[in-house]
């Protein structure tokens, strides 16, 4: 074979993902988000800036450093560390905790910890791609199921020739903002002598009494045949994941979870922002009401103003469905000039035809800010042909 160009192929998929329209660039912010209104990022709680969380990072940087120097079995696990794990899981109501180094890493861990080649994994069509990597990389026999369809989990759950079994799903699906039936999926889960693994990332903190989570919510907190994986880096306001369960749970991952094992411990600080995010919320059992408040304002904007939206945002998340990439891309470049930032999702991240803006509320977001959103989406439906129902 004659020798070419390696980066030849690399060129050609990037001109090809150009004119799709799905091409990605990086956009370094300013500290004050170029002065728009922030309503792209994830921090719901509104504590990412947090003068409490930063003082607590610079205490633990102060007392242990600024690296954890090492995975957690090795010298990585200090004793902030296993304050974390503890009270992570007192939140939740859950038996014990593990913290990891981000949210990615602890559905890899969690998945592919508790699955293995004999198993089965069911999914959930729309699941986060850490979860999608995670059931790759379980080698377990995957099965894709339609979205919030419990019974076809439970049919797969019921035909199944593997012994043991584990059903995925995120709480709070990223993009559409919708909340996945748990208490259904644990009622499959048990009949047929499943483990349920929940994603809790977009739930923590805003679901549920003191944004304990949707599994909470739903009245699965404790229950043995249920994990929980989360991460700090939203409603926290910090960095790093972990995952909840049943002491067998933990331990296991412990001992084999790769993700866990072979990985650096989360750094001092993200630890002692993550407490001190604990402890606002504590403090402050009004903030995931806020923010859920300011999503189902921001939906009905958008409805007003004949834009596609849900109608009952089950957590922060604000989908806005434009269809195809460039009008997204063009939504989020009007919103811009209005004042707001707010996120572009294009395919693979959402389906053929349902590129979207995704809005996310915080719990700062005051009368001002909704009003300029108000004028932003008035642009984005008038360019895009909406009749205005208001």
């Amino acid at each position: 074979m004659t020798a070419g160009d390696p980066l030849a192929r690399f060129r050609a998929a990037a001109e090809r993902r150009a004119k799709a329209g799905v091409r990605r660039r990086l956009r370094p912010r300013t500290p004050d988000h170029d002065g728009l209104i922030d309503l792209a990022s994830n921090d719901y709680l509104g504590l990412a800036r947090d003068p409490r969380l930063a003082a607590g990072a610079m205490a633990a940087a102060r007392e242990w450093g600024t690296g954890s120097t090492g995975s957690r079995l090795v010298c990585g696990t200090t004793l902030l560390h296993a304050e974390l794990d503890r009270r992570l899981a007192d939140l939740t109501g859950s038996a014990a905790g593990l913290v990891f180094s981000s949210g990615f890493l602890a559905n890899l861990g969690a998945v592919a910890g508790l699955a293995g080649p004999a198993d089965l994994v069911v999914s959930d069509q729309v699941n986060h791609a850490s979860i999608v990597d995670a059931c790759r990389l379980s080698r377990s026999r995957v099965a894709i199921v339609p979205h919030r369809d419990v019974a076809t989990v439970e049919h797969v759950l019921a035909e199944r020739d593997e012994e043991h079994a584990v059903v995925v799903t995120d709480a709070v699906f990223s993009v559409d903002g919708d909340l996945a039936p748990l208490a259904a999926l644990h009622r499959a889960v048990r009949a047929h002598g499943a483990l349920l693994v929940v994603d809790e990332a977009h739930a923590l903190g805003v679901v549920g009494d003191g944004g304990r989570g949707a599994a909470y919510a739903a009245g699965l907190a404790g229950e043995p045949d249920v994990v929980l994986t989360l991460t700090l880096s939203k409603s926290l306001g910090a960095q790093g994941g972990a995952v909840l369960g049943a002491p067998e749970v933990i331990d296991t991952l412990v001992d084999t979870g790769r993700s866990f094992i072979f990985d650096t411990g989360l750094n001092p600080p993200a630890v002692g922002a993550a407490l001190a995010a604990l402890d606002v919320l504590a403090a402050e059992p009004d903030l995931p009401a806020r923010a859920r408040d300011r999503a189902r304002r921001m939906a009905a904007l958008a409805a007003d103003l004949g834009l596609e939206t849900t109608a009952e945002p089950a957590a922060a998340v604000v989908p806005v469905v434009l269809g195809e990439p460039e009008a997204a891309v063009r939504g989020a470049e009007t919103c811009a000039r209005h004042g707001v930032r707010v996120g572009c999702f294009r395919p693979p991240s959402v389906p053929k035809g349902r590129a979207c803006l995704r809005l996310t509320a915080r719990a700062s977001v005051d009368e001002a800010d909704l009003t300029t959103l108000r004028e932003a989406l008035e642009a984005v439906a008038a360019s895009t042909g909406r009749s205005l129902h208001t």
